[in-house]
């Protein structure tokens, strides 16, 4: 194990706060990190943390360890970054992270065809519906739809995209279709967890006028694409990314309601650090991701004048 690595172990670990969360961080077995903590700490000569059954704390020299390696990761990024930057070609590892249904749709296949044309970049793919707060010692680039809050990130807009509330023709059939925001708290409503806060205040905006309206239902769930799922075996109504329906609106088999009325922002961002701004691998990605994205056949720019 070389010493970067070693260190962003180290980092990754303090962190996710116990072996176990760790593990699945990094795809290995609870025994496997302990292993590892194990050969670093006797490498060095002294204990970096304390464990317990559920969760592990800094000792002093871990306190030390942890800080100084921060600030040795960081310096290697800068380093890679000024090195990169400075060449024709981009080359060097690019760590991503992207919303699951979304990011096995899209950004999977997309990273493929990058790879293909750029083979000195070493690309990680992370998958999570999980908000990842950048700086993150794990991530160059975050995929992230809607507003982007945080001044000091940069945002590059990768995609135009909006919310959509749809139904399967079967369900409205028998439920009859909403004419006004405020049918929607009579009709089944599939509601999707968002970090396990359940998102059933739905917003919906017309001109000036703004409603939120609670919906309710009988099914909800984490994950896109079993809500989505779910809306085409026509369990109810579902507010859902343009980019998961187009096809599916294109084909027949949902039907959007409420159409004249807005919903909150979701255009598709690449997200990234402002000291990563100059990076040739970060810059290449992100242009062949926007161009990959405008190019596809489920783009629903490309699939609008079709519906």
């Amino acid at each position: 194990m070389n010493a970067d690595s070693e260190l962003a172990f180290f980092c990754v670990l303090v962190k996710q706060g116990s072996l176990a969360a760790t593990a699945r961080e990094l795809n290995l077995t609870p025994p496997s990190v302990s292993r590892r903590l194990a050969l670093l700490e006797e490498r060095l000569g002294v204990r970096l943390l304390n464990r317990t059954t559920r969760r592990v704390s800094l000792t002093g020299e871990g306190e030390v360890y942890f800080q100084n390696a921060q600030r040795i990761l960081s310096d290697i990024d800068e380093l890679e970054r000024r090195v990169s930057s400075s060449r024709a070609a981009p080359k060097g590892l690019l760590r991503v992270n992207a919303p699951l249904g979304f990011g096995r749709s899209y950004i999977g296949p997309a990273i493929s065809a990058f790879s293909n044309v750029y083979p000195d970049v070493e690309v990680q793919l992370h998958l999570s519906d999980r908000t990842i707060a950048l700086p993150d010692e794990a991530i160059d680039i975050s995929i992230r739809f809607g507003n982007i809050p945080d001044s000091r990130l940069i945002a590059k807009k990768i995609a135009a995209n909006r919310r959509l509330l749809c139904a399967s023709p079967a369900y409205l059939r028998v439920a009859g279709t909403p004419v006004y925001p405020h049918d929607l708290t009579k009709h089944k409503c599939i509601v999707l967890r968002q970090n396990e806060v359940a998102s059933g205040n739905w917003r919906l905006s017309r001109g000036k006028h703004n409603e939120t309206v609670k919906v309710h239902g009988k099914l909800s769930t984490n994950d896109g694409e079993v809500a989505l799922n779910w809306a085409l075996e026509g369990h109810g109504i579902l507010m859902r990314a343009e980019w998961d329906v187009a096809k599916y609106l294109r084909s027949g088999r949902l039907v959007q309601v409420l159409a004249e009325y807005e919903t909150p922002p979701a255009d598709i961002y690449a997200v990234y650090l402002e000291r990563l701004n100059l990076s040739a691998k970060v810059a290449y990605f992100v242009e062949y991701l926007r161009e990959y994205l405008e190019k596809h056949t489920d783009s629903p720019s490309q699939q609008r004048g079709n519906w």
